[in-house]
């Protein structure tokens, strides 16, 4: 979503730049980032056009108003059909990893989702997951935590790599009100196509 130590061109330019002829607008584009995705995971990203709109945006995922709901394909199932999780998470920059605990620790940040499985195959399952609060690496890590590392996430425990060197995390719904216009916002991203195991599964929700 932002620029890092590859160099590749993020996607925050590539809006930019597509507005820029879209518009055909002769000076630099605003453009605000008011969160991230991780770079493997797949879904919806909200930028803001206006520095207005940035700073209600940012305030919101703040104070939780904007509520977060993604699919992941899990290694095995978790114990219950639908749980809220609360963990405590540190990071490690070195090796920009975060290390989720069941305990409060020093220096730690409290963690929580609630999940509810959506689907099975003989190998996997379907998550679907609301996000409470906005860590780093923080579904990836909880789950993990929890035995049910997300398929080809190397760095929290999956065995192998996907071949297009992605994970199976899709930002898929995010609900909230227009940070000018007040209108509630309800989006969906539809999930990858042409492949087959995120085909498996059923599209429906299972939370809202």
């Amino acid at each position: 979503v932002q620029g890092d130590k590859t160099g590749d061109k993020p996607l925050l330019e590539e809006l930019k730049d597509f507005i820029k002829a879209r518009d055909d607008k002769p000076g630099n584009v605003f453009l605000g980032s008011p969160h991230r995705l991780d770079r493997p995971t797949s879904g919806i990203v909200i930028f803001a056009k206006t520095s207005k709109a940035l700073s209600r945006l940012s305030e919101m995922f703040r104070e939780q108003k904007i509520r977060k709901f993604y699919r992941a394909v899990v290694s095995g199932c978790p114990g219950k059909d639908k749980e809220t999780l609360t963990h405590y998470l540190i990071r490690d920059t070195v090796k920009n990893k975060t290390k989720a605990y069941p305990l409060p620790k020093h220096g730690a940040q409290q963690a929580v989702l609630t999940y509810a499985v959506a689907g099975k195959t003989d190998r996997y399952c379907l998550l679907e997951i609301e996000l409470h609060t906005g860590r780093h690496h923080q579904i990836r890590a909880q789950l993990a935590a929890e035995g049910c590392p997300i398929k080809g996430d190397l760095k929290y425990g999956f065995p192998r790599s996907n071949t297009n060197g992605g994970i199976y995390l899709h930002a898929w719904r995010v609900i909230f009100e227009h940070p000018v216009k007040k209108e509630l916002l309800d989006i969906t991203a539809p999930l990858p196509d042409n492949d087959p195991l995120w085909a498996a599964f059923p599209e429906k929700g299972v939370l809202v």
